[in-house]
């Protein structure tokens, strides 16, 4: 007999990934004989770099596979530590490196390391659709801010001053953005982290995709801080620029005084990261892997700047060219009023897969595609051509 109200309550705030559906379609019809272009999901089309795979396979011929401390491999810390020192003259106390299963393990740390029933977190609209999933799971509140292209659909310091209410604990901003590829400028990083400071609030920056920025260098929200700023977090990972999606490897750089609580959690909730994955991200910072990213970069940006033009050819409006990681947020309304049916029908007609706004909050998603353009040109040409057909 199944009782009455078998899920938690707040399992009806849960909202479900709409991508990993589409993308389930996507599959389906491949294994149908269907020729399908993904444009859909965020994970970049490139192997691992052979330097990690390399590390990876030697730790696994040694056989020393055991658990690593909670707050992750000794090791890999100091050399998380030694990067943001080296790339950025960032100097990161290794105590306060803390490495995750994925991102998303690091998010869930700081989480609910801080954020309680009642407590409030504030964050842009459109935005990655998982981080307000955090907060509800912890049940917390949403402060969801709608954004547009006069921010480059960023939070501004501005913005975070009208908006900050009595129950806001943190604010969690993205540089560059999932969906838009948008960055904050330094400058105003600096107002923000000010601000937020004055506020007595936690400011949670992620910077996943910090290394995949074009035409200019790449920056670190710490570079705007010092040794005594205790409310700066820094979530990041080895997905995206480091490319080890299914490794399922991130890091944050927490204050010292969340250290014990982000300890005490990850070793209830997960023990600790994948000891493989570890070792082998130790060759991530290495200069021959450096060397094959920042390739891959330079083909990413080729990529970028072959879509952009033939996006608006096609209709599609892109306010803000965007400055980093791998997407395009369109402005598909030229075509629909209704994004999820588009994408639902150009998949069927075109076998070309594409996200809608749908997944990424509630600020005229039925206006908003995101194209990912983690596939070579030619495939992106081809997917053009299709998508003329019918557009």
């Amino acid at each position: 007999m199944v009782t009455k109200n078998t899920l938690a309550a707040r399992m009806e705030n849960i909202k479900p990934f709409h991508v990993m559906s589409l993308l389930g379609q996507a599959r389906a019809m491949e294994q149908q004989g269907r020729d399908i272009i993904h444009l859909e999901v965020g994970e970049p089309d490139f192997n691992t770099p052979q330097p990690i795979l390399d590390a990876g396979i030697e730790a696994l011929k040694e056989g020393d596979i055991h658990y690593t401390p909670s707050l992750g491999l000794p090791e890999l810390r100091q050399a998380i530590a030694d990067f943001y020192q080296r790339r950025f003259s960032v100097d990161v106390p290794v105590s306060r490196v803390v490495v995750t299963p994925g991102a998303s393990g690091a998010l869930l740390l700081i989480i609910g390391s801080l954020i309680g029933r009642g407590d409030a977190v504030m964050l842009a609209d459109p935005g990655y659709p998982c981080n307000q999933n955090f907060v509800r799971f912890v049940e917390g509140d949403i402060q969801s801010i709608a954004v547009d292209e006069s921010s480059g659909y960023q939070l501004t310091a501005e913005l975070i001053e009208q908006n900050w209410q009595e129950n806001t604990r943190a604010v969690l901003i993205a540089s560059p953005a999932n969906p838009t590829g948008t960055l904050i400028c330094d400058d105003e990083m600096k107002k923000i982290i000010h601000l937020v400071k004055e506020k007595q609030g936690y400011l949670i920056v992620d910077e996943i995709y910090q290394g995949l920025v074009y035409e200019i260098e790449s920056s670190c929200a710490l570079s705007h801080t010092d040794s005594r700023q205790d409310h700066v977090i820094i979530i990041n990972s080895f997905s995206k620029y480091f490319q080890m999606t299914v490794w399922r490897l991130g890091w944050s750089i927490v204050p010292e005084q969340l250290i014990q609580a982000c300890d005490h959690l990850a070793q209830n909730l997960f023990l600790a990261a994948p000891t493989t994955a570890q070792k082998a991200a130790l060759a991530a910072f290495k200069p021959e892997t450096i060397d094959i990213l920042e390739q891959r970069r330079s083909i990413f940006q080729e990529r970028r700047d072959y879509l952009y033009p033939q996006l608006l050819e096609l209709g599609f409006k892109i306010p803000v060219k965007p400055q980093g990681a791998f997407y395009f947020y369109c402005d598909c309304s030229a075509h629909t009023d209704n994004s999820m049916e588009l994408a639902q029908s150009l998949l069927e007609q075109t076998g070309v897969a594409i996200t809608p706004g749908i997944d990424f909050g509630n600020n005229h998603p039925e206006r908003y595609m995101r194209f990912s353009y983690t596939r070579d040109v030619d495939i992106l040409a081809q997917a053009v051509r299709r998508l003329r057909t019918v557009l």
